[in-house]
């Protein structure tokens, strides 16, 4: 498994759209990206910071149900 690097929000965005995911919605510095996939919609809030720590990113990642390799990939 490749290491995460730390990436800001708005990079973390693009790469999630990159992958299929659309923004439902922002409120205060939190943007919300859904995904429609077979299983139903997918989802996760993605913090817009300059720089997101790698915890927190890992978390997002499993709340979207992205795999590390794909999202390193995006970016």
């Amino acid at each position: 498994m490749p290491e995460l690097r730390k990436v800001s929000g708005r990079e973390a965005v693009k790469a999630l759209e990159m992958l299929g995911f659309r923004q439902a919605r922002q409120r205060g510095s939190h943007v919300v990206m859904v995904r429609q996939t077979p299983e139903g919609k997918t989802g996760c809030a993605v913090p817009m910071h300059r720089e997101l720590k790698i915890g927190t990113l890992r978390g997002l990642l499993r709340q979207a149900r992205i795999d590390v390799d794909e999202f390193t990939e995006a970016l």
